[in-house]
């Protein structure tokens, strides 16, 4: 009886959540008097591809390119710099034990405390609507936390595996890149899909960095609201298309994820 009403209840919270994606899917390929129709026409009885098309020429499939070449620029140049200052504070206590605290603390700072004096700076610099101001202050939230999870996947690695190593004559280099490394990845690729999903999603730095140029995802979608019409179906083109990369890098890296969160970096 138990287990039927375990699985009653999981079965409500899978169609719970699952229903706006559904919903936003199948508005994708509605026509336009489907949108608002009374009763809700919950599948399309003429299905099109033609909002696809539309979207290109509101700038969306720009948009797609500028977020994930935002995205993976973030999470590849936070990787390469978290990674390296992470083993250093779990292995040789660089800064003593605040330190690790003083990382996290930035990544609790409210983003709006920042947005303000990044843009006069970027503006001084003729960097505003620049993929590197955006990129540069993605930087400042995802550094921190992989420098705050990564350390806790070393701490996790037994010190006697590289001791072993430097006996048999490795440098730290050495052991940090053909040890530790390795023994880390599932926690690394753990970190890098939160990182990426954080630069995917993330609004108020393209909001205020951006104009016409390199425009993400999170800031082209509000602009189909408009106050004479919205663009209902490109909406839903243009959300779903923005779901695929999320959903297909967590499918594809799903066996990593799950060996990534049970090292013991999130309890």
């Amino acid at each position: 009886m138990k287990s039927r009403l375990r699985y009653v209840l999981l079965a409500v919270a899978l169609v719970f959540f699952l229903f706006p994606i559904t919903w936003i899917i199948l508005t994708s390929f509605k026509v336009p008097e489907e949108f608002l129709a009374h009763p809700p026409k919950w599948i399309p009885k003429r299905p099109t591809l033609t909002h696809y098309v539309s979207v290109s020429n509101l700038g969306g499939y720009r948009a797609l390119k500028n977020t994930l070449v935002i995205a993976s620029f973030a999470t590849a140049i936070s990787i390469a710099l978290g990674t390296p200052c992470a083993y250093s504070l779990a292995r040789f206590n660089v800064g003593g034990k605040n330190l690790p605290l003083w990382f996290l603390s930035h990544r609790m700072l409210p983003p709006i405390t920042v947005a303000f004096p990044a843009f006069l700076l970027f503006r001084s610099l003729g960097w505003i609507d620049t993929y590197q101001a955006i990129v540069t202050m993605h930087l400042t939230a995802n550094l921190p936390y992989v420098i705050w999870m990564m350390r806790s996947f070393f701490k996790d690695i037994p010190v006697e595996i590289e001791e072993s190593a430097q006996i048999d004559g490795c440098s730290i280099f050495q052991v940090f890149w053909k040890i530790s490394l390795p023994l880390s990845a599932p926690g690394l690729i753990a970190t890098a899909i939160f990182c990426f999903t954080f630069s995917w999603c993330e609004l108020l730095f393209g909001l205020v960095l951006s104009r016409t140029e390199v425009v993400p995802l999170s800031v082209q979608l509000p602009r189909y609201f408009g106050q004479q019409m919205t663009f209902w179906g490109e909406i839903g083109a243009l959300s779903t298309l923005s779901m695929l990369p999320i959903f297909t890098l967590v499918l594809l890296m799903q066996k990593f994820l799950v060996r990534g969160l049970t090292l013991g970096a999130i309890k």
